[in-house]
């Protein structure tokens, strides 16, 4: 008997034995200039089981140009972005806050974002069979970085100025009310993400990681668990330090460059959380062979692969070469189908 793709991620979520590890590509807009015609096949040959919602908002925040587009960019927040190439984000040069007893005022926060109206969302939940994410994710670590500037950040994060925490707390109260709002919709999930590691280690002291950032995404988890959702979450790096607290905080899957740290290094945590991808983007998929491609589904698999708690994602991000792309999921769909 066939069965859905939402029915096919809760039973990888659910470690149940599903038909086959549910597939989701991401790709940048660099995929879609430089390899369209290749980038509409692999969709249509390998259809993703995950579905998304727009945020159907009543208001809208004061947004300004393209965020992929070369030239600037203002986010929701205010925050301007300068990019020099096309079909990727751009960086903030020029923070919003230069002193937060001075400066923390010029900070949009986007309750624009609360006005999501429901029964539209509803209603596209109710039009697809995907597992649908909710059009919301909160990203304190990130959006502190951008609104302050990463160097400046890190200061704070080991001073901590009282208005430094009390801007903190504010962020921390609006992203809760965002995800209640889409908690109370029928999408399957909530999602929140942080880039979270260098190369080779935490980009903070992982006891500051803890004090700071874990209460903060306990509540998000707590949410969502509240609500009968499942909740994902994205960090970039070597997040290795942080996999036991969120595996203790009950996240159900994370997507993290599970390459970067190494596959036998997550092996301890297969079975309790789901490993929401990913395929080596830094060298396999811009330089390996389609033999390397193989050779990495098949390492996943063998060892994290628990009658679930696997997903066939990868990015199709700048560099990727487009046959490698397809690989993953012929790959995935050769190891993961039962007989």
């Amino acid at each position: 008997m066939s069965i859905t793709s939402r029915e096919l991620v809760y039973q990888t979520l659910d470690f149940a034995d599903p038909p086959r590890a549910p597939r989701q590509l991401w790709f940048l807009p660099w995929a879609q200039i430089h390899y369209p015609d290749e980038l509409m096949r692999i969709q249509e040959d390998f259809p993703s089981d995950f579905g998304g919602v727009g945020g159907y908002y009543r208001e809208h925040a004061p947004m300004h140009g393209d965020p992929t587009a070369v030239g600037q960019f203002t986010d929701d927040w205010g925050c301007t972005f300068i990019n020099v190439q096309a079909g990727v984000i751009g960086e903030v040069k020029n923070p919003l806050v230069k002193d937060w007893a001075r400066d923390a005022g010029k900070v949009h926060i986007p309750r624009e974002w609360l006005t999501v109206d429901i029964d539209k969302v509803n209603q596209a939940c109710a039009a697809s069979d995907q597992f649908i994410m909710a059009g919301a994710c909160p990203r304190p670590f990130e959006q502190l970085q951008f609104i302050r500037g990463t160097t400046d950040l890190y200061v704070d994060l080991m001073l901590q100025p009282p208005e430094m925490l009390a801007f903190v707390r504010e962020m921390h109260q609006y992203y809760c009310e965002l995800l209640e709002v889409w908690a109370k919709t029928d999408v399957d999930a909530l999602m929140f993400m942080d880039d979270w590691g260098s190369q080779q280690a935490l980009l903070i002291d992982p006891a500051v990681w803890a004090d700071f950032f874990k209460p903060m995404y306990r509540d998000y988890i707590e949410i969502a668990h509240g609500a009968g959702k499942r909740i994902f979450m994205h960090s970039d790096g070597y997040t290795a330090d942080i996999y036991p607290h969120l595996v203790e905080l009950g996240l159900d899957a994370l997507n993290s460059q599970i390459f970067c740290m190494g596959v036998d290094r997550l092996v301890p945590y297969a079975g309790k959380i789901t490993f929401w991808g990913e395929i080596c983007r830094q060298h396999i998929l811009p330089e390996g062979t389609l033999e390397d491609v193989d050779r990495a589904v098949e390492e996943v698999y063998a060892k994290l692969w628990r009658k679930g708690g696997c997903i066939a994602q990868c990015e199709f991000g700048a560099g990727a070469k487009p046959e490698n792309v397809r690989r993953v999921f012929e790959a995935w769909d050769r190891v993961s189908t039962k007989a």
